[in-house]
C-alpha cells in the first residue's frame, strides 16, 4: 500500500508577462516569457484524514531554516481534488521572491496526492487543478504552466492548454539576489498595475539569451514595478556589462553568466541556480 508519494516541480523566473483574463480559470493567466529553473520545490504528500500543510525552506543539507504551517492555496487544491493528506513542501529558494514557488507548490502537491490516492486524474487534470488554485488566489498567472516542461520558456498564450516555445540556449550559470518579497496577490488584483503591465509588455517572444534580458529590462522599467534596490542592482550589472532584469514579481534580480555572482554578491545572498531540463514530476513511491 502507498503511503507517501514524493515529487518536485521546478520554479520559474518570469522576465515580462501579460496578463490576460477569461470566462474561467482555464483561460485566463498570462502571456510572457520567462526561465524555469531547476531549483523549486518539494512535495511530500501522505495518507491522512485531515489536511495539513506545513512549508519549510531548507538549506543546502535539508536542514529547515525557516518553518510555517497552513497554505490556503494547497488547502483550496485538495479540498478540488476531493482528497485530504498530509502535505509538506520544501524548497531552498526564498519564498515570495518571484521564483515561482507558489505555483511549483501546487503543481507538485497536485501530482503527488494523485498518484497516492490513485485519484485517476491525468497530468494535464492535475496542471489544471493546480493553475486554479493559482488563479483563484492571486499567487501567480503563468507559472504553472511554465513549470509544465524546461527551458527558457515563451508562453504565446494563456492558460495551461497554450502553445509554449521552450529553448535550450542557457548554457551558463544564472545568479539571483533577493531583497524582500513583493506582494503578489495586491498587485494581480490591481486594475492600476495590470493597465500598466499591459502596455509595457513587448508583443513578441525573444529570439536569443540577449533579446530576452532586453525584452525583460525594458518591461521593469516601463510596468512601474522595479524598485530602489532592485534598480541599483541593475546599475551595477550594467556597469559592468552583465545580463540582467528583476524577477517577476518579486524585489530581487536576476543575472546570466560571467561576473554576475561578484556582483549581486556584493548586494545580499546569492543563489545559483541553472535552467531546468524538464518540468513537474513524481519522484519517489512509498
Amino acid at each position: 500500500m502507498t503511503r507517501t508519494v514524493t515529487s518536485f516541480c521546478p520554479g520559474h523566473i518570469s522576465g515580462y508577462f501579460r496578463p490576460v483574463f477569461g470566462p474561467d480559470a482555464r483561460s485566463t493567466g498570462s502571456m510572457g516569457a520567462g526561465i524555469v529553473i531547476d531549483e523549486g520545490v518539494r512535495v511530500t504528500a501522505g495518507l491522512a484524514d485531515l489536511t495539513r500543510v506545513t512549508v519549510d525552506r531548507v538549506d543546502l543539507n535539508d536542514w529547515v531554516i525557516e518553518r510555517s504551517g497552513g497554505s490556503l492555496p494547497v488547502e483550496d487544491l485538495l479540498t478540488r481534488m476531493g482528497a485530504e493528506a498530509e502535505i509538506r513542501t520544501a524548497c531552498r529558494l526564498p519564498i515570495g521572491a518571484g521564483f515561482g514557488l507558489s505555483a511549483a507548490a501546487l503543481s507538485a502537491t497536485a501530482v503527488a496526492v494523485n498518484r497516492l490516492y490513485d485519484l485517476g486524474f491525468s497530468l494535464e487534470e492535475c496542471i489544471e487543478h493546480a493553475h486554479e488554485s493559482e488563479i483563484r488566489h492571486h499567487t501567480g498567472l503563468g507559472d504553472v504552466a511554465a513549470s509544465q516542461g524546461g527551458g527558457r520558456d515563451c508562453r504565446k498564450g494563456a492558460g495551461i492548454d497554450a502553445e509554449i516555445e521552450r529553448c535550450f540556449d542557457l548554457s551558463d550559470r544564472i545568479f539571483a539576489v533577493t531583497f524582500s518579497s513583493l506582494p503578489s496577490p495586491s498587485i494581480l488584483s490591481s486594475k492600476t498595475a495590470m493597465d500598466q503591465i499591459v502596455r509595457a509588455f513587448p508583443g513578441r517572444c525573444p529570439e536569443t539569451p540577449e533579446e530576452f534580458f532586453r525584452f525583460s529590462r525594458d518591461f521593469s522599467e516601463k510596468s512601474g514595478l522595479i524598485t530602489p534596490e532592485v534598480r541599483i542592482g541593475l546599475g551595477e550589472c550594467d556597469r559592468e556589462g552583465v545580463l540582467a532584469s528583476m524577477t517577476m514579481l518579486g524585489n530581487g534580480v536576476f543575472a546570466y553568466g560571467e561576473g554576475a555572482r561578484e556582483i549581486l554578491g556584493q548586494l545580499g545572498e546569492t543563489f545559483e541556480v541553472h535552467v531546468a531540463s524538464s518540468g513537474v514530476r513524481i519522484l519517489e513511491v512509498s
